[in-house]
């Protein structure tokens, strides 16, 4: 899954032993109805693009966490399928208090479990939409186990330039505005990263949807 460096070794995103297959087990079903979009005027809509400067307000998000607000621009481009997932799971308030609980220092934050341990999900697995754009500061990507067609919900934001992860995992959006608030979420000390009393999303939401 990740390539070595001539000179060091550079971290995995998932090891051989953690990159558990989800099961009904370790995920969480969404009830119908939850992925309800909510509508807003073309003119608030409007309003809403121009106040956090972003293209469009319907593929872009706010992450709130303890320390500020982070803004999201998606690839429904390059990744239409993870994009519209990821919106639809964030209309149903999914993401709302998971934890990210698997953070590396110089690699990156992982969230997206409701068990906050990395080994689940909402049972939907995503086919891959591996795409060109790179593995940068600010990237975000869909985690997933050793088989490429296994994301879920789980998702990465890189706090620097990963190139070997480039072409393995889809890429769906990056962070255009708050990285100084990403760079405050806690790290990991544990194994892989594995966090103590970690950060959580306060609350996730599609742009367009703000009130």
């Amino acid at each position: 899954m990740a390539k070595e460096s001539k000179t060091k070794k550079e971290p995995k995103l998932l090891k051989e032993s953690s990159a558990k297959k989800l099961t009904d087990s370790g995920t969480k079903k969404l009830k119908s109805g939850e992925t309800k979009k909510l509508g807003v005027s073309a003119t608030r809509a409007k309003k809403i693009k121009h106040s956090y400067h972003v293209k469009d307000a319907e593929n872009a998000l706010l992450l709130k966490l303890k320390d500020g607000d982070v803004v999201i621009e998606m690839y429904p481009e390059d990744a239409p399928e993870h994009v519209k997932r990821i919106k639809e799971l964030a209309r149903a308030e999914f993401y709302n208090g998971l934890k990210f609980h698997r953070v590396i220092d110089g690699f990156m934050a992982q969230t997206g479990c409701p068990y906050g341990n990395g080994t689940g999900g909402t049972g939907k697995k995503l086919k891959a939409e591996f795409n060109r754009n790179p593995h940068k500061r600010g990237t975000v990507s869909m985690a997933r186990s050793m088989m490429p067609d296994s994301a879920d919900s789980q998702f990465f934001i890189c706090f620097a330039d990963c190139p070997w992860l480039d072409g393995q995992y889809t890429v769906w959006g990056e962070v255009t505005s708050g990285m100084d608030v990403v760079d405050k979420i806690k790290r990991g000390d544990g194994p892989n990263g594995a966090v103590s009393e970690p950060d959580e999303i306060i609350s996730l939401q599609v742009i367009a949807d703000l009130d």
